[in-house]
């Protein structure tokens, strides 16, 4: 099993947003240091809780002060962006990684962001510009030499070379594409599906494994349509994850920290809001009220020391049935900065080892 990093990124409103990006690249330098081998970073526009609006700016500072470390956008939202012009500055910036960049790409599950950009998500208009979008991306990016897309939300042409010597040149470095990775969140969820048509990488976000399980279901149902075989070793598993010397001393950094701010001042009130907390419940009948961050940490939550940490890992990764990646949830902890080193520390070496055997095919 590979180790790998999910921020959103996340911070508390009171943050600058220097100072979050800041404490966004200490991170990352940390995750090249310890082994991790990717990291994800999102996009959002109205949420002071998750204030990057462009990825790839923290993307390309982080490339330039890190090995290894594969790192992309998770990701962009399409339908906010030209396709033709997210091409090209996602090419450009794969040279740039010389390789190790990842190509994110999300639909926009924020009503706010909808209203601000105009775009009707209740309807799932969001879901069709980001396959009408994804589309155009990959056709720049392909050997056609030319074409005219007239599309329902964007018209784009491939232009023949003009004049001897002005044509569209810019491709990307990882051929034909960097590693392309869609987030899931609901059951049964339809952006996974699309990740199994066409062999992306899935991202299943941090739900009860009751429900993450549904996940991988949908990418094979996906991948049914286009005559694909997925592999479990590309499933990428997102959780929240804190581990201290102690189980003690991890229920108080996880549950009495910032990890359990977020979630109880944004983001267990965001899912309420959108009916998702079910989604985190061992069992249907449990009230709402109950969900708080003392319940997640309880069932849904990899806390403890390192051994802990270990079963718990084992056990849902035997209860949805093997995938290849832990994705660490990330969490702003600059005001306790070597807490959550030190968290990352003892998962990459005291757990780690633990789960070797956690190997997928």
């Amino acid at each position: 099993m590979e180790l790998g990093y999910f921020s959103m990124p996340s911070h508390p409103p009171e943050r600058g947003l220097k100072a979050g990006h800041d404490w966004d690249l200490q991170t990352l330098r940390w995750l090249d240091e310890l082994g991790f081998t990717e990291a994800w970073i999102g996009e959002h526009h109205t949420a002071p809780w998750e204030p990057h609006p462009a990825p790839d700016l923290l993307v390309a500072q982080a490339l330039l002060q890190t090995k290894r470390l594969r790192i992309g956008p998770g990701g962009f939202l399409l339908p906010y962006h030209h396709p033709a012009e997210l091409a090209n500055r996602v090419a450009m910036l794969d040279h740039l990684s010389e390789g190790r960049l990842m190509f994110g790409v999300a639909a926009s599950g924020l009503p706010s962001d909808w209203a601000m950009f105009n775009v009707d998500g209740m309807s799932g208009q969001n879901r069709e510009m980001t396959r009408e979008a994804l589309d155009i991306i990959l056709r720049l990016w392909s050997e056609e030499k030319t074409f005219e897309h007239h599309g329902k939300y964007w018209n784009v042409t491939k232009p023949d070379t003009m004049f001897g010597f002005l044509k569209p040149h810019i491709k990307p470095l990882q051929q034909p594409h960097p590693p392309i990775g869609v987030a899931g969140l609901s059951k049964n969820s339809d952006t996974l599906k699309m990740a199994g048509e066409h062999g992306f990488l899935p991202l299943s976000l941090n739900l009860n494994p009751a429900y993450v399980g549904t996940h991988w279901q949908a990418v094979e149902e996906g991948a049914k349509r286009t005559g694909r075989k997925p592999h479990r070793r590309d499933w990428r598993m997102v959780r929240e994850v804190f581990v201290a010397e102690t189980d003690e001393q991890a229920h108080k950094l996880s549950v009495g920290g910032m990890m359990g701010r977020m979630m109880r001042e944004y983001f267990l009130p965001l899912l309420g809001n959108f009916g998702f907390l079910e989604y985190l419940k061992h069992d249907p009948s449990v009230p709402d009220s109950d969900v708080t961050p003392e319940y997640c940490a309880e069932h849904n939550w990899l806390i403890g020391s390192p051994a802990t940490v270990a079963d718990k890992l084992d056990k849902v990764y035997r209860d949805v049935g093997g995938f290849g990646s832990l994705l660490v949830f990330g969490f702003d902890y600059s005001e306790n900065p070597e807490a959550w080193h030190n968290s990352l520390r003892l998962l990459a070496q005291e757990v780690a080892p633990r789960i070797k055997h956690l190997t997928p095919t």
